[in-house]
């Protein structure tokens, strides 16, 4: 039984670990609606931010701005 978990909370959480687990995660789930809103609003975006970064890296996007940097830095644009 050494590998049980102890039963009782440190009275200051020192480790991260620790400050995640004693956080009042239901408290501000239940009370605070920018809580519930931040998680709602990063669930539903994290696939449109995906979908701009496979443009935005895709090799034809890259080479085109590689040819622009090389034409501003060259100073055939000036």
């Amino acid at each position: 039984m050494a590998d049980a978990a102890p039963k009782r909370h440190m009275k200051y959480p020192y480790t991260f670990t620790a400050k995640i687990v004693q956080f009042p995660w239901k408290y501000y789930w239940k009370h605070s609606w920018l809580t519930r809103y931040f998680f709602y609003a990063n669930f539903i975006t994290m696939p449109i931010f995906y979908k701009i970064g496979k443009l935005s890296h895709n090799p034809a996007n890259v080479e085109r701005w590689r040819e622009i940097d090389r034409k501003t830095f060259s100073g055939e644009l000036h």
